[in-house]
């Protein structure tokens, strides 16, 4: 029994209806990211199957149940102060570029060389300790961000980020199958985005999984050898410490961590994106608090010997809309460590269809795009259009990179290459999709907040964040593949961004010239 406001007592649940839909959507987004990790580090770096299980895998489950508990209980806390039942915790996982990002630029090519795999984690342990105490520093600082960054683009580059790869991808994978999927989707649109929902005594996710798994069984999608194959990899691997000689291996790990700061800046972001997105929604959570968790759990994770960061899934105001509480955070981190000491992941997709959930998620992008929209003064809606053209750029170099992998071509000059003049005259502006598509995280903030603060008039903030932009680019840390002072590539927009400083400096001057107000409205 708890104390609220007004000296009346009620009991906090754990545990509401809505948070069984929200816990199989939530566990399924961590599960994709963690089948995919297991699946690249098997069959493209090439580690051993038993050393993945029993090493990496316990760790990163370790990592999840961490940050789903300790969310939990934060949400439990600010139930209690508030006297809320309608609280929702952050939702948490894996850090998708993290995945990618430690694989190809670390991992792959570091066991391709000393075809070590308890050496190459360790240097991803490293890199992921020194992105982890990014977080750590950046956590006393996460709350002065968030009042100089305004609120309707901190959101639009959330809606950015869930549309594309929350939303975009489910989308895709719908449609291949829509026997399954398009069922899901109209029950969803029923039940969760109409007044008038069906079958209210059974949870929608539970609807949802039980008609889907029906019809994928009866259609013939789902494989009963697939559930045989899936028990083959059963076995018990309880986390370890893997601290012996972790900071023997520091130089090796040198030269890689200057790749952290990008993923470690776009964390960061994320993490502010998802507190304000859920204050929006009436959960105030603490910035450091959740920056810290980020950081610990990221780091009790590495030492366990799993080289991948977690951080704040998107998606707070979907779970909040289908009713999600403090239960779900627990349930899904939970699975997830079950799965990952049994190893079992792969268990669960071979009874239940993905294109029976999948579309949860697609909600969920809705939900956040909605949140941009609806909480943003009408003025500045134009600055949410703004912030999504750097995560669709982000989104698209990632598909065509991967069309070109799968056809065994890249892009370059050298034989078995195509290059990037022959994709222009094609149609496609390759150079122009990476630039735009670098930085995403950081790039997307930066022109929202030049749009916002040059629709309000008030010049001085656009001016701010053009020079950041000129410094991160210089740095190498937006627009480029790569972190280096001064890159040929990079130096055209570096001159590009103080050119708007210049023009919004020379607006600066007409104001005060004219005494010209700020715009309100």
């Amino acid at each position: 029994m708890v104390a609220n406001s007004s000296c009346q007592t009620q009991r906090i649940s754990l545990w509401k209806k809505g948070d069984f839909a929200a816990s199989f959507g939530l566990f399924i987004n961590v599960l994709t990211d963690f089948l995919v990790m297991i699946s690249l580090l098997i069959y493209v770096v090439g580690m051993p199957q038993d050393f993945v299980y029993k090493q990496i895998v316990p760790g990163f489950g370790s990592a999840v149940l961490l940050s789903g508990l300790i969310f939990a209980y934060f949400a439990y806390k600010l139930a209690v102060k508030t006297g809320r039942s309608d609280v929702t915790a952050l939702p948490s996982g894996s850090s998708s570029p993290g995945i990618f990002l430690i694989i190809f630029m670390i991992m792959l090519p570091l066991y391709h060389q000393t075809k070590d795999a308890a050496f190459t984690t360790t240097v991803g342990v490293i890199w992921c300790l020194f992105e982890a105490s990014m977080l750590f520093v950046g956590a006393f600082f996460g709350d002065i961000v968030r009042r100089f960054v305004p609120r309707t683009v901190l959101l639009a580059a959330l809606a950015g980020l869930s549309f594309v790869f929350l939303g975009m991808n489910p989308m895709l994978q719908s449609f291949e199958k829509p026997v399954v999927a398009f069922v899901a989707i109209i029950i969803i649109f029923m039940n969760w985005l109409s007044k008038h929902p069906i079958m209210k005594k059974i949870p929608t996710g539970l609807l949802l999984i039980i008609i889907g798994t029906i019809i994928a069984w009866v259609m013939g999608y789902q494989d009963p050898a697939a559930v045989a194959k899936s028990l083959k990899s059963f076995g018990f691997n309880p986390p370890t410490l893997h601290l012996h000689g972790l900071f023997d291996h520091i130089d090796a790990a040198f030269p890689y961590l200057l790749a952290a700061v990008p993923l470690g800046l776009s964390n960061y972001i994320f993490n502010l994106e998802n507190v304000e997105a859920a204050a929006v929604c009436g959960d105030e959570y603490k910035t450091r608090d959740v920056m810290l968790t980020n950081g610990i759990c990221s780091a009790v994770g590495a030492f366990c010997g799993n080289p991948f960061p977690v951080t704040v899934y998107v998606g707070h105001a979907g779970w909040k809309e289908v009713g999600a509480g403090i239960g779900y955070s627990i349930a899904s981190s939970t699975a997830i460590f079950l799965l990952s000491i049994f190893s079992l992941m792969g268990l669960v997709l071979a009874v239940v269809p993905i294109e029976a959930i999948v579309p949860m998620l697609v909600f969920i992008a809705i939900v956040t795009g909605f949140q941009a929209v609806k909480e943003a003064p009408k003025f500045e809606v134009p600055a949410i259009f703004v912030c999504f053209f750097p995560w669709v750029a982000n989104w698209a170099t990632v598909q065509v990179n991967n069309a070109l992998s799968a056809a065994g071509i890249s892009v370059g000059n050298d034989a078995g290459q195509v290059s990037s003049a022959a994709l222009h005259n094609a149609g496609l502006f390759y150079d122009g999709l990476v630039a735009l598509g670098n930085g995403a995280p950081i790039t997307s903030i930066i022109w929202g907040c030049i749009l916002i603060f040059t629709i309000r008039n008030t010049p001085v903030g656009g001016i701010a964040a053009a020079i950041l932009a000129s410094a991160l680019t210089f740095a190498g840390v937006i627009h480029t593949s790569t972190v280096g002072w001064a890159q040929t590539t990079a130096m055209p927009f570096v001159f590009g961004y103080l050119l708007i400083a210049a023009f919004l400096a020379m607006k600066l001057y007409i104001n005060k010239r004219d005494n010209i107000a700020p715009v309100t409205e």
